[in-house]
């Protein structure tokens, strides 16, 4: 089976589409591809359609989608004699269950690509970690389930996609400024910091930057403005952390200057001056 959740859905059997366009029945699709492998309880998707209004005839409504979810499979799986739509969309004790066998899925491609960059990154092997997360990063086209209506599981789901491709990002920055790429990254930091106001590392990563490429200046401007967006919005100041990044500034601390470091142990310090705390 063919799988991509990072952006529209798409799933295909044997080529073959089988996402319904019906809203409804693409939310159950979607949510039982995330979780593939695991049952997802009735009392769970009627939670995702309806919320709190489930109406009465909520159990015949579902079994009707299911239905031409399995029906849909049925006609990719035509010329098998060994797997029928049931084999695929399995009915568990109080529940339903997506078996998707061997093929495709992004996410799970993403996470296997994003978990090592991490460990590279760790280990100080920055440059394979720039690569594999850069990779992981491409498969996103778009926001994840962009064409599916969220009700309030999935909803949930996709929080906990939209902060793994986050963490992912703050990670690929990270290898690249220890890489010494700061100019290249200023254009795209700009844009991640106009989208995130209130994003502690992006902005602590652009101020970086920017006074690694000689615009001082611009970095404590960028200081003045998120802690301006800070206190305007939620009321505090910024993390202690960023006020020391932002005072090694003003300092001209040579500590903040890119020094090429081909041991594990130099680049673990130059990451740890990379993060600045908890994101916000």
């Amino acid at each position: 089976m063919y799988i991509e959740v990072l952006g529209p859905l798409n799933v295909r059997e044997q080529g073959i589409s089988i996402v319904p366009s019906a809203g409804k029945p693409r939310q159950i699709l979607a949510l039982l591809v995330l979780r593939n492998g695991r049952a997802v309880s009735v009392s769970n998707l009627m939670e995702e359609l309806w919320g709190d209004e489930t109406p009465r005839s909520a159990t015949t409504t579902l079994q009707t989608y299911i239905l031409q979810l399995r029906r849909k499979i049925a006609k990719t799986l035509a010329h098998e004699q060994d797997r029928n739509a049931k084999d695929v969309l399995v009915t568990k004790y109080g529940g339903y269950q997506l078996n998707v066998g061997p093929g495709t899925f992004d996410l799970r491609t993403f996470e296997r690509l994003a978990a090592r960059g991490d460990a590279e990154l760790e280990a100080g092997d920055a440059l394979s970690a720039s690569a594999d997360l850069g990779e992981a990063l491409a498969l996103w086209r778009g926001s994840a389930l962009q064409d599916v209506p969220a009700g309030p599981v999935l909803s949930m789901e996709l929080l906990g996609l939209q902060e793994a491709r986050m963490r992912a990002l703050d990670l690929r920055i990270t290898a690249d400024l220890l890489l010494g790429r700061h100019a290249a990254l200023i254009p795209e930091l700009r844009m991640l910091t106009a989208q995130n106001p209130l994003h502690e590392n992006l902005h602590a990563q652009l101020m970086l930057a920017l006074h690694r490429s000689g615009s001082t200046w611009r970095a404590l401007e960028m200081f003045q403005q998120l802690r301006g967006c800070l206190v305007t919005e939620l009321g505090v100041e910024p993390s202690p952390r960023l006020q020391r990044l932002h005072q090694a500034i003003l300092a001209g601390d040579p500590a903040l200057d890119f020094a090429p470091a081909a041991t594990a142990a130099g680049l673990h310090g130059q990451r740890t001056l990379l993060t600045v705390g908890p994101l916000r």
